[in-house]
């Protein structure tokens, strides 16, 4: 068995390809009508198409029984653009307990989505506020090696 991809299922294909493609940046890879795979992989389907695949079964929205994860560094900026869609935010950013930035929203179907920093660039985040590479790496379970790298890694970046 292979995994292939999450899909979830959105009322507006145009509005949810315009929130995924264009204000989160995925990359649309396959466009079947019904329905679209982006780079990731990630998929929507409209809803109306899905139902008669699972036979008019009740499809119900905002369960908050599942979530997608994303991965942006920018979170401040990104969450400006969140808010000028209109999308609805189960929380704004916080800090979860292993110090990784987080914001949660819900997409135009209440899907939830969770947009986090990278934990390369927490670990990067930590060691520019001064923690010692040892509590970094005890605080988000890596090794030492990881997070010296991931510091490397966006000093060069800077």
């Amino acid at each position: 068995m292979k995994f292939v991809c999450p899909l979830i299922v959105v009322e507006d294909l145009a509005r949810s390809r315009h929130l995924y493609e264009d204000v989160l940046g995925l990359k649309v890879i396959a466009d079947f009508g019904e329905n679209l795979s982006f780079e990731g992989p990630f998929a929507i389907h409209l809803k109306s198409h899905f139902s008669e695949l699972i036979d008019g079964k009740k499809i119900i929205k905002g369960s908050n029984s599942s979530e997608i994860y994303f991965e942006h560094d920018e979170l401040e900026i990104l969450a400006e653009k969140l808010r000028a869609e209109g999308l609805e935010f189960v929380h704004e950013i916080r800090e979860q307990p292993w110090r990784q930035k987080v914001m949660r929203v819900y997409d135009y179907d209440k899907n939830m989505l969770e947009i986090g920093e990278s934990m390369e660039h927490t670990a990067f985040r930590l060691a520019e506020e001064g923690m010692i590479y040892k509590e970094i790496a005890a605080t988000l379970y890596l090794s030492t090696e990881q997070v010296l790298k991931a510091i490397k890694k966006y000093k060069d970046n800077a």
